[in-house]
């Protein structure tokens, strides 16, 4: 009778362990996500966890007493373990530090068999940069609460509970979500292949693809020293607008500022990227004094400055047009008035300090003085 082929439990984690690890892996220039680095047989390589301060290790030698332990590895890279000392695994994937760890005890011991286990992996620190509503350096655990908000402390902001290790997507709610000019087609990451001072690579993501066709996510782990850029979108249409304000890719509400002419003028609170006939319409409308072609628009940029737009506001306008263009968190909207109201104002003004005297003739008048 033929004998059945035997299939070790190592093979099995190999083969289970490559197929939930493969990660496109490129370098240099950005390019989409799908290739992927090869080996000289031609077939794919997995990215590897690489060893880094804060995670916890247990180590143990087969069949040796006073071996076993379980260490943290420390700011400096280092493993200190028993009768040992200390074993540098910063940047080390798990075979890497096992054959080192077991080189370091050969020393001492003759052809020891060594284990190592990753008991808790350290929290994933990344940078966030771009069109993000809350920019920044994150430390992201193996679950917990993403918030998705435009950072103001009036608007309110929808929270997402996510479980298990990170990945971009999670990244993306922990900075807010997206500004109203996030480009979702060139999310870029840039990562390190190994420990300090080794090489980095890109990679990019099209989310916005998934947002309108639909099919296959595509919604990578992340790695400690990832960074993250989302780039500021050009020529953006008013359906692809629509698309990123109705995703968990945006906040729900942002908070801007009116004030001038409108029926109740102050904070507002806005649906992420909504038109200025939004916030507009949220104040209570325009009132009678007001002028709607010199609708003035501030924002601060990142840079600092403030940048300044007169608009010739039309209700009817499509979202993105000129005379209706999308918000974002901060802007302050300035209703001036029109030239009328500005005669009569200043009129009012200059007769003011003498409006008493005036008042006063008049008594004198109807008294017959």
């Amino acid at each position: 009778m033929a004998r059945r082929p035997v299939v070790t439990t190592a093979f099995v984690f190999a083969v289970v362990g490559g197929l939930s690890l493969v990660e496109p892996v490129l370098s240099g220039k950005a390019q989409p996500y799908g290739a992927y680095r090869s080996r000289g047989n031609g077939q794919n390589q997995p990215v590897l966890y690489h060893l880094g301060p804060g995670d916890r290790i247990k180590s143990s030698v087969f069949r040796m007493e006073g071996y076993e332990t379980v260490a943290e590895v420390l700011s400096d890279g280092t493993l200190n373990l028993p009768r040992l000392g200390s074993v540098p695994v910063w940047g080390l994937t798990m075979d890497q530090a096992r054959a080192r760890i077991t080189k370091g005890y050969g020393r001492i011991l003759r052809h020891p068999i060594v284990y190592i286990d990753l008991v808790e992996a350290r929290p994933v620190r990344i940078s966030i940069s771009g069109e993000v509503q809350r920019p920044g350096l994150y430390s992201i655990g193996r679950g917990g609460t993403n918030q998705l908000s435009s950072g103001g402390n009036t608007t309110p902001s929808t929270f997402i509970q996510s479980s298990g290790w990170p990945t971009l997507v999670d990244a993306l709610q922990r900075a807010g979500g997206l500004t109203a000019y996030g480009d979702l087609k060139r999310i870029t990451v840039e990562r390190s292949t190994g420990g300090p001072g080794s090489s980095v690579q890109t990679l990019q993501f099209n989310f916005f693809k998934v947002l309108v066709n639909g099919g296959q996510v595509t919604n990578p782990l992340l790695y400690d020293g990832d960074s993250i850029q989302v780039p500021r979108a050009a020529n953006l249409t008013e359906t692809e607008m629509l698309a990123v304000a109705s995703s968990t890719f945006a906040p729900d509400t942002i908070s801007v500022n009116v004030v001038g002419e409108v029926e109740r003028p102050g904070p507002q609170n806005v649906k992420a990227n909504s038109p200025l006939s939004g916030a507009l319409l949220s104040a209570g409308g325009l009132t009678r004094r007001a002028n709607p072609s010199t609708v003035r628009l501030l924002r601060l940029e990142s840079s600092g400055s403030i940048k300044q737009a007169t608009i010739s506001f039309n209700p009817a306008a499509s979202l993105g047009s000129p005379q209706n263009p999308p918000l974002q968190q901060g802007d302050v909207v300035v209703v001036d008035r029109h030239g009328w109201a500005k005669a009569n104002d200043s009129l009012r003004s200059a007769m003011e300090p003498i409006a008493p005297i005036i008042n006063a003739a008049g008594l004198f008048r109807l008294l017959g003085l």
